[in-house]
């Protein structure tokens, strides 16, 4: 399980701590969620989901409003006893008396942020699910090819880098060169970065380490994109037969999500940037609702069905 400290939370937000004396970098954000504590300011604290981020809106701010004193301080008392990671007042409202006593008092953070609650809310989960997410590492070369994301693999040697290279000059954007960092954000969605070390630089044999931002431009790195496509390159095998038609959809399996692939041959000769680039044109259409292979089939069928006749049929 991963974790976020509240330090980098704050610093990624550019929230405002009320209670200084708070040592934020020490302490654990662990659940990649977050509560309005509602239910809990009338005092019923049943299935209180204590370990997650605390944010107080416009609603949860006006009922506090009309609390007396002595009644505030003790929902206050209460809430912060929970030990609560942290609590967030959003529209930039002013602590309530005596609430950054008590907050200090339990080692509970409060910030303010200026953002509106729901505005806020989705960006602050969006971001923990990313740094929450599941991860893993893999060998290969992730870019983006008219948005759709690319992930090429295949054996070292076999021409990732290079692919990628020319790519670039085509104007298309590298995300990651060697090792891709890849994370589920959902059962549908899986994103690719680069580790800091590495990003946007590519290990070219015979030449070195090429930095592609600054020999290429800004317009040609990403530091973020989801995976759509993967194409594995591999050498060329002449016992082996490749697919030639495509109506039936290859898939990989990247932390547990189901990804499609293409095992593209690699001969002297052969532009593997043209035939990326058309496998990720061709894949965007799919997803749109046309599939070549598809048609052509649905052609050969129709005339069959006119003539009766197949002999005279010779697809490719």
């Amino acid at each position: 399980m991963y974790s976020v400290t509240i330090g980098e939370l704050m610093r990624e937000f550019d929230l405002q701590l009320l209670n200084s004396d708070i040592d934020v970098d020490s302490l654990v954000l662990k659940y990649p969620e977050v509560n309005r504590p509602a239910l809990q300011l009338t005092g019923f604290f049943d299935y209180f989901e204590s370990d997650r981020l605390q944010i107080i809106g416009i609603v949860e701010y006006a009922y506090l409003q009309k609390m007396t004193d002595e009644k505030r301080t003790a929902i206050f008392a209460k809430l912060f006893s929970y030990k609560l990671p942290c609590v967030v007042l959003c529209r930039g409202f002013e602590p309530f008396d005596n609430m950054l006593k008590l907050a200090s008092a339990d080692g509970v953070p409060v910030f303010s942020t200026k953002h509106n609650t729901t505005e806020f809310m989705g960006e602050i989960i969006r971001w923990m699910r990313l740094e929450f997410a599941p991860r893993i590492t893999l060998h290969g070369v992730l870019v983006d090819l008219y948005g759709e994301g690319v992930l090429i693999t295949g054996d070292s040697g076999v021409g990732k880098s290079e692919t990628a290279l020319e790519l670039i000059k085509r104007g298309h954007r590298l995300v990651a060169d060697d090792a891709v960092l890849i994370k589920k954000v959902s059962s549908q969605t899986l994103v690719g970065s680069c580790t800091e070390m590495l990003r946007y630089l590519i290990e070219m044999r015979g030449i070195g380490i090429i930095d592609i931002r600054q020999m290429f431009g800004v317009q040609s790195v990403k530091e973020t994109q989801t995976i759509d496509l993967v194409i594995n390159l591999e050498n060329w095998d002449k016992t082996k037969q490749y697919d030639r038609l495509g109506l039936t959809e290859e898939f990989v399996e990247i932390l547990g999500n189901s990804i499609t692939a293409h095992t593209i041959p690699v001969l002297p000769g052969r532009n593997l940037a043209i035939i990326c680039e058309s496998a990720a044109i061709n894949h965007r259409q799919k997803k749109m609702g046309y599939n070549a292979a598809q048609a052509l089939s649905e052609r050969v069928m129709g005339n069959i069905a006119k003539s009766g006749d197949i002999s005279g049929v010779n697809v490719f």
